[in-house]
């Protein structure tokens, strides 16, 4: 029998791969996907998922952008790391494990290079992987594309930030629903 996986608020989080701010002039799409990615932290937390950020070289490539940060829980844990995939880093790893997440909601940035590597990576540790296709970006699009067509082979789900979210709300008696329906709009 095949069984269908569907995004569930008890078992999923979200995560931010290196939306920082030096990537901005060199991506053509960056303000959009931030303000998006905003969306899925303000979203995630109105459904009270876990966010995961983490940042690549913050030194070097700066912070999470200014769309999102106001949006971050208060101290939020933004794990750096040095290595492409995020699973490279033990804190990724022990904070998967440590609140039991068998499902990753993914966004972020470069889609080719650290998103790849972080999803094939959870793939391979049978996370299941939701890619937000509208919350993922690279510098060109074609890297972008060569990306989700490897990671949707390899096993990752697509869907989007609307879609996944209304999937782990389920229905509009949720309280949240009103708070979501505003946000999306």
């Amino acid at each position: 029998m095949n069984y269908t996986k569907r995004l569930s608020r008890e078992r999923a989080a979200l995560v931010v791969i290196d939306m920082q701010e030096a990537f901005r002039p060199v991506i053509p799409d960056f303000a959009d996907v931030s303000a998006r990615i905003a969306k899925a932290v303000q979203g995630a937390r109105l459904l009270e998922l876990p966010v995961i950020v983490t940042e690549q070289y913050p030194r070097g490539l700066k912070h999470t952008a200014a769309e999102i940060l106001p949006y971050l829980p208060e101290s939020p844990n933004v794990i750096e790391k040095l290595c492409f995939s995020s699973c490279g880093v033990e804190e990724f790893q022990s904070t998967l494990i440590s609140r039991d997440i068998k499902q990753a909601i993914v966004c972020g940035i470069e889609a080719h290079i650290c998103v790849a590597q972080t999803v094939l990576d959870l793939l391979s540790r049978e996370i299941d992987v939701f890619l937000l296709v509208d919350c993922i970006t690279s510098r060109t699009p074609d890297s972008k594309e060569v990306a989700l067509s490897r990671l949707t082979q390899a096993g990752a789900i697509p869907s989007n930030l609307e879609m996944a979210l209304f999937e782990m709300m389920g229905t509009a008696e949720s309280p949240q629903f009103k708070a979501l329906q505003n946000l999306i709009k």
